[in-house]
């Protein structure tokens, strides 16, 4: 069955002895009331809630789904009453605006609870990670009379918001939308009309009110993107004071039937002359709505990491008493008819893959976690855009490559079971379906791929790449310590090859313009496994240090950190070698194909 207690020790690890989050927080006006104690306080409670609300109704809600009648969605048994728990709690606030009642958490604390909650209990999870991403967006861009009215009430949890972009005929190219905003009469606000699909918590039963961030059209919109605004269209419509007022013409047309996160209600929503008000300038929507997105996005990154993790810890429960032929060098467990099966060097390779991926995982997420509050909390003007840049050229990264490999993660901890990963009641077939679909929404990865060379890379000629490079460089220092010289080297060299790369990559896109998006996704790779390398350097620097100092997580977790960190460098890390391959393999052998030829007949 499955099993998941929250790996708080790596976690500690991370933050206190990888990235000294406590110094840090020290060190920003806005986070010196996070003490190391205030953290560790925040981390248990976080682990105790999450097990003991959430993953409890994770197979259940998978098992029973959401319900549709009449327009209404029923979410699955205890999902409601979980809900309000977290929410009197106050986890629905974390990161917050203090004014409007929120905790102003940074985020690299946050990003810890996030992997809890995806862990326990992905589908559950999607409805306060939206409604945060709809927070953070109106604390950025709405009125102060907005804010007053909303934020109070989504940071309480008693009101949840969501996104609603998509429409039946257009996904990643939103400039084809056809919602439209027609102002009203003698008011300020606008009635909106149009259908969206695979709308996250569109519809549910889990609170009084929704708010539904509404891209749409103005009558004047110019054509394509440029011609987008956002408006906040309320489930129900809401007075001056608040208070909630009659229907708002939003209706829920029925929900999707998918394969994964059937506890999550994904819902096709109708707008029928709802009323509306717009939230930043006229057609600048998209700009605006990408507060959300990028908030979303690393929160995707996570639900990989945490289902990747949850899917690890129950495997090797299972490998642990599951007793199959005997080990190599001869019997292990004499006493017992066969051996456990993790003496077998396979079922070894497949645990240590799925380990390596969580903590260097783990470990980037709170890195890109650190800029996002540089860039919102230092002091210093010049570090908050370093930092700001830096996110930027990392989000598409954490989106794409921690899902990605938290997919790999779940569907090799599915393989150890072997015949019994494949059946329901083990739980580990429902890990591989919730992760699938964080490879596909919140821009599938292959955009996120485009994203990184197109405006990341491309368009300031390489710039982020060398300032990230230049990071890398300054924290590796000119020599190795001892003993950690496999870690320095391969940090060093892969950080040469992708410099070489992209060096290449520029000057081959300015002759063709097919090679940014032949290359693209290669390249997001490339960047993910140097990233993870520089990840691992800083564990093993880290490790070592505890090693040499007795360090609070004791002997017994810093050598297993090093081993893990070898084999990510000796079996894993290589693959970098054949990404560089096909980028430089360069578009023609993708072009060569004409477009007739791929629809055979006869």
């Amino acid at each position: 069955m499955a099993s998941y207690q929250a790996p708080l020790r790596d976690m500690r690890f991370v933050l206190n002895e990888v990235f000294k989050a406590g110094e840090e927080w020290a060190s920003m006006p806005g986070t010196t009331e996070v003490t190391p104690d205030l953290a560790e306080a925040i981390l248990e409670e976080g682990a105790r809630v999450t097990r003991a609300e959430l993953f409890p109704l994770n197979q259940s809600g998978d098992a029973e789904g959401c319900h549709f009648a009449a327009g209404k969605v029923t979410t699955p048994k205890g999902f409601k009453e979980a809900l309000r728990t977290l929410a009197d709690g106050g986890w629905f606030g974390l990161g917050g605006n203090p004014e409007f009642d929120g905790q102003d958490l940074p985020k690299m604390l946050t990003v810890a609870f996030e992997e809890m909650l995806y862990a326990t209990n992905a589908s559950f999870a999607l409805y306060p990670a939206l409604n945060t991403g709809a927070a953070l967006l109106l604390d950025h861009h709405a009125t102060d009379a907005i804010k007053r009215t909303y934020l109070p009430r989504m940071y309480a949890g008693d009101w949840l918001g969501s996104m609603c972009l998509t429409e039946p005929h257009c996904g990643t190219d939103l400039g084809l939308i056809k919602t439209r905003a027609v102002p009203i009469d003698g008011d300020s606000g606008y009635a909106i009309t149009g259908s969206k699909i695979w709308i996250t918590g569109g519809e549910h039963d889990m609170v009084d009110n929704i708010v539904h961030l509404v891209l749409a059209k103005l009558p004047d919109a110019p054509a394509g993107t440029r011609g987008i605004s956002l408006f906040l269209v309320p489930k129900r419509r809401v007075d001056a004071s608040g208070e909630l007022g009659e229907a708002n013409g939003v209706v829920c047309g029925g929900l999707e039937h998918k394969m994964g996160i059937k506890g999550s209600a994904t819902c096709v929503m109708h707008f029928e002359q709802a009323q509306g008000v717009l939230i930043g300038e006229p057609h600048q929507g998209l700009a605006t709505m990408f507060t959300m997105m990028n908030y979303e996005r690393l929160s995707i990154g996570i639900q990989g990491l945490g289902l990747g993790e949850v899917a690890y810890q129950s495997a090797l429960d299972f490998a642990r008493e599951r007793l199959q032929s005997r080990a190599p060098q001869g019997a292990v467990a004499p006493d017992k008819p066969a051996d456990p099966i993790l003496v077998h060097p396979d079922v070894r390779r497949m645990a240590l893959n799925v380990r390596a991926w969580n903590e260097g995982g783990r470990a980037f997420a709170a890195y890109v976690g650190s800029q996002l509050d540089r860039a919102k909390f230092h002091p210093d003007a010049e570090m908050r855009t370093d930092a700001e840049a830096l996110v930027a050229l990392l989000t598409p990264i954490a989106k794409a490559f921690l899902t990605d490999r938290g997919f790999d993660a779940t569907v090799e901890a599915q393989q150890l079971y072997g015949g019994n990963g494949y059946c329901v009641e083990w739980g580990a077939e429902q890990y591989v379906r919730d992760a699938r679909i964080a490879m596909i929404y919140e821009g599938t990865n292959g955009i996120q791929a485009m994203d990184l060379v197109g405006r990341k890379l491309y368009k300031n000629a390489g710039a982020h790449v060398a300032r990230f490079a230049a990071v890398v460089r300054e924290d590796l220092g000119s020599q190795a310590p001892v003993g950690l010289e496999d870690f320095h080297g391969a940090c060093q060299r892969e950080l040469a090859r992708l410099e070489e790369v992209t060096a290449w990559l520029l000057d081959r896109a300015q002759q063709s313009p097919e090679e940014l998006g032949a290359a693209a996704v290669d390249y997001l790779n490339l960047f993910g496994y140097v990233a993870y390398a520089w990840m691992w350097w800083k564990m093993a620097r880290a490790a070592q240090a505890g090693l040499d100092a007795s360090g609070a997580a004791g002997e017994s977790f810093y050598r297993a950190k090093l081993a893990v960190g070898r084999h990510f460098l000796a079996r894993m890390l290589p693959r970098s070698e054949a990404l560089a391959r096909q980028i430089e393999a360069g578009a023609e052998p993708l072009m060569a194909l004409p477009e007739d030829a791929f629809y055979p007949r006869g």
